[in-house]
Parts: structure tokens; C-alpha cells; sequence
């Protein structure tokens, strides 16, 4: 019997039970599960699998068992292309020109075919794709022969459900796919295409095999408990739980990053008093949110603004200038400043054109280096280098520029950080800050004592939170979360 990851049953009668390796969760039965999953495996399914609309080529993909029998009864490749083996006999990937006949055309179809026999399909099972000229109408007829053939039209993401279920992708790859058919733009597609290409589930992967291995010696040593013999030394053991805290660390500093990017961007100005910060902030929001005065000290406390900077949404915070702090009022001003700092994704420091600049060497990552009031001329020629950008409120190009500027810095951050799609983020949240305390749990006690029975009970508990990431566990009610978003055809 096939056992399932949890509760899809490819092979069985839709009433045979179904195991599931949910910890705590009970057996279910196909009839439990979503409308769109209660999918028989052996069905050979088919879609569109191109964008609608007219274009240059479309796309119809077929997968199931029952492909080869379909094309060798339907497909007839050119007379002029020498004799080929039956479908059925074919071992490797093959690509050929041919026709089909289509009910309610004068003359056959012809179509580009390329053909997948074996489990290094997407769908890990027979998969082909017919590629005929875009017109919607012919597209429609296609696929209409093929379901009149006996094919059964595919659910939204069942392309992409049996792939998972072959095992030619995991979860988290799965999900990529969605991620990339989603992308607004280029870094977003860029993570999509890292993630599925198993940047992210490569390393989880690695992680799980070698928490198993280690899993496996402390079970070992605990049924030898009475013999002289180790099985992982004791250094070992603290160093590889270490060494799992570690390689899990960036990936939840980066979810919980993440997080507070969906709330904006966070764009600090500061620097000394009366350097324009207030009236820079008026000028990138638009409005005259900010008090100006020539009087120093005219702002005591931050003030924040929403606003769309190179198509990313960001919280723009004007703060008090820095100085030395004498009486209350101005010690509370410049612990607010350092806490707007402290939370900033960018800083624009910002000094005058008309005062000598005492900052030198290049400014940090998330750091940009500003001089304001650009079109007084005392200091011009003082600023200029590439570590500067000089400002004029009074000189939109300028004001364009500074937006610009704001934009990559952001945007160089954002693909450099982000791992995950969104749906990805959501989804492995909890489960990843689940398996780093079960082994920062485990480093506990190995620092302690080394107590086996622990050590295996919290192990095999950071095993099942990992699984849930990348798919080895998981129940329907997960599948049906992710699988329903697709789009047919996927």
C-alpha cells in the first residue's frame, strides 16, 4: 500500500482510508477531502496550459497514463519524417511535427509535439503538449477532440498537484510556481524562479536528512543503552544542533523581516538641525505635513507619512535634528530619533550646502549621504563626489532623482533579502520558529546533560515541523489552501 505524506490517496479506492503522519491527526477518507482533490491519479487529464487570448502559439498539455495509447491513435506525424517507434515504446524526451483531426475542421491540425514518456516529466508520469497556432477558437477545438477522446478536463493547479505527489517538487516548489505566475515585477520573479529552482527546499533538504541521521544515532545509542558503545560523540552532537540553529536563523530573521516590509518600507531623515529635513519631507510627501521654521529645533518629535516610491509603498519619518540633548523635552526628542533609527530600512542624512560636511569615507548599506539646500553655492563645490547627493527643493529634477535613488537603494535590499514568496512567508512561519526553539531546546540540554530520550523527543519534533515546510508532511486542508489558487492548466 501506498502511504500517504497525509491525506491524498493516489492508488487506493476512494474508500480505503488513508494514513496520515500528522502527529495527533486521524485517518481520513477520500470523501473528506475537497471537491478538487477527490482526483482519481489514474484519470489522464488535459488543459490549456498558454495564456488566453490570441497569440502566435498555444498550448494544450496532456498527462496520464493513458497519453501514449491517445497519440498514437490520434497523432499523425508528416509523411516526410522517417518511421518512429510507437509511443509506447519510447524511453526518451521526443519533440516532432505532425497533424491531429479535429471534429468539425476540413482538414487536420498541425500541431508541434512534444512528448515526455517517463517519470522525468513535470508530473513525474507520460506527459505531452500539443503546440498549435493561437487562435482561441482552434485552441478550444483541440482540447474538445481530446476530452471527446476520453480525457478528463484538469483541475485548477493539477499539473502541479501531481508533480508534488511524484515527488518531482516539493511544497515549497510548488508554491514557486504560483509565485512566478504572480509576479509584479522583477524581483518578485526573481524569488519565484530561485525558489523553484530549490534555493530554499535545497538547504531545508540538507538540514532534515542530516537532523534524521543524528535522530537516527541517538535512537541507536538508546537501544544499546546497557553496551560501551557511542554512536555520536558529544561534541558532535552539541556542534551539529548548533549548526542546525544556524542554518535556520537567517531564514526566520528573514520571514520576520519580511513581515514588517508588508507593513512599508521605513525612510528616516535625519541630521542636524535646520538642514532642510522638515522641508525635504513636505517636498517627497507632497504636502505640508511638516512644520518649517528658520528656528532650530522647530521639530520635537518624529512625524510619519505613507507614500509610493518607485512602486514601493513606504513610511517616510521626518525626526528631530541631532544635537546634544540639555533638558528633558530634548533627551526624549533624541531617544525618539534613535528609535526611528534603529527601525529604518534607509537613512537620509541629511547636512546643508552652506555648512562645511564632516562626514567622510562612504556611507553604510542602508545609508544615504544628502546635502540639502543645493542651490546655495558657499559650499557647491565641496560636495562634489559620488558618495553625495545634493538636493534642491526648489528643483523638481532634483526632488525625481532623490525618489529614484530611494527606489534602487530599496530595491537592491529587497531582492538581496527576500527567499520566499508571499504565499511561502505565510504558510512556514510558524513551523520554522516551531523547529528553531525544538533545537535550541535540544542545544539546551545537550549542554546540560545528554539526556537521549530528550534530545530524540525534541529532534523528531523539529523533523515534523520541517516536513511541514517542504511537504513530506501534510494534510488537505493545506493542500486545498495552496492547490485552489491556481489557475487551470498549471
Amino acid at each position: 500500500m501506498w502511504r500517504s505524506k497525509a491525506a491524498i490517496c493516489r492508488h487506493c479506492p476512494s474508500t480505503q482510508p488513508m494514513v496520515s503522519t500528522k502527529p495527533g491527526a486521524t485517518p481520513s477518507t477520500c470523501g473528506s477531502i475537497p471537491m478538487q482533490y477527490r482526483l482519481h491519479p489514474d484519470d489522464t487529464i488535459a488543459a490549456l496550459a498558454s495564456a488566453p487570448g490570441p497569440a502566435v502559439r498555444g498550448i494544450v498539455r496532456i498527462s496520464g497514463r493513458q497519453t501514449p495509447a491517445l497519440l498514437q491513435d490520434w497523432f499523425q506525424p508528416d509523411a516526410n519524417l522517417p518511421s518512429s517507434p510507437a509511443f509506447h515504446e519510447r524511453k526518451l524526451p521526443w519533440r516532432t511535427e505532425g497533424t491531429v483531426a479535429v471534429a468539425g475542421l476540413w482538414h487536420p491540425c498541425p500541431v508541434a509535439l512534444h512528448y515526455w514518456p517517463g517519470r522525468r516529466s513535470y508530473t513525474g508520469e507520460c506527459l505531452a503538449e500539443l503546440h498549435a497556432d493561437g487562435s482561441p477558437p482552434l485552441l478550444e477545438a483541440l482540447l474538445a477532440e481530446v476530452f471527446r477522446r476520453g480525457v478528463r478536463p484538469a483541475e485548477p493547479g493539477e499539473f502541479t498537484l501531481r508533480a508534488f505527489l511524484a515527488g518531482r517538487i516539493d511544497l515549497v516548489q510548488a508554491e514557486a510556481v504560483l509565485g512566478v505566475i504572480d509576479a509584479s515585477g522583477e524581483t518578485e520573479l526573481k524569488t519565484a524562479l530561485s525558489q523553484l529552482a530549490g534555493g530554499l527546499s535545497g538547504g531545508l533538504a540538507e538540514l532534515r536528512h542530516d537532523l534524521l541521521d543524528l535522530l537516527a544515532d541517538l535512537e541507536a545509542g538508546l537501544d544499546f543503552a546497557d553496551e560501551p558503545i557511542e554512536f555520536v560523540a558529544h561534541e558532535e552532537l552539541t556542534r551539529r544542533l548548533h549548526d542546525a540553529v544556524a542554518i535556520l536563523a537567517p531564514l526566520r530573521e528573514q520571514l520576520s523581516d519580511r513581515t514588517r516590509r508588508d507593513a512599508g518600507w521605513r525612510v528616516v531623515l535625519t541630521g542636524p538641525p535646520n538642514a532642510g529635513k522638515s522641508t525635504l519631507f513636505n517636498a517627497l510627501t507632497g504636502q505640508e505635513a511638516a512644520l518649517v521654521s528658520p528656528q532650530r529645533g522647530t521639530t520635537r518629535d518624529w512625524l510619519g507619512a505613507e507614500l509610493d516610491l518607485a512602486g514601493l509603498p513606504v513610511t517616510l519619518i521626518d525626526t528631530a535634528g541631532t544635537e546634544a540633548a540639555e533638558t528633558g523635552i530634548e533627551q526624549a526628542a533624541q531617544a525618539r530619533r534613535l528609535e526611528q533609527l534603529a527601525q529604518a530600512d534607509l537613512v537620509l542624512d541629511c547636512r546643508p550646502a552652506d555648512e562645511p560636511d564632516d562626514r567622510h569615507g562612504c556611507p553604510a548599506a542602508n545609508w544615504l549621504w544628502i546635502v540639502t539646500k543645493a542651490d546655495l553655492s558657499a559650499h557647491n563645490d565641496a560636495h562634489q563626489d559620488q558618495t553625495r547627493l545634493r538636493i534642491s527643493v526648489h528643483h523638481s529634477g532634483s526632488i525625481a532623482r532623490l525618489k529614484q535613488a530611494i527606489g534602487e537603494r530599496l530595491a537592491t535590499q529587497e531582492g538581496s533579502r527576500r527567499q520566499f514568496v508571499g504565499s511561502t512567508s505565510a504558510r512556514v512561519r510558524g513551523s520554522l520558529e516551531a523547529a528553531a526553539e525544538c533545537l535550541q531546546r535540544a542545544c539546551q540540554i545537550a549542554a546540560r546533560e545528554r539526556d537521549e530520550d530528550l534530545l530524540a523527543l525534541e529532534i523528531r519534533e523539529a523533523l515534523g515541523e520541517l516536513g511541514r515546510i517542504t511537504g513530506a508532511v501534510y494534510t488537505d486542508d493545506i493542500l486545498d489552501r495552496i492547490f485552489s489558487r491556481f489557475c487551470i492548466g498549471k
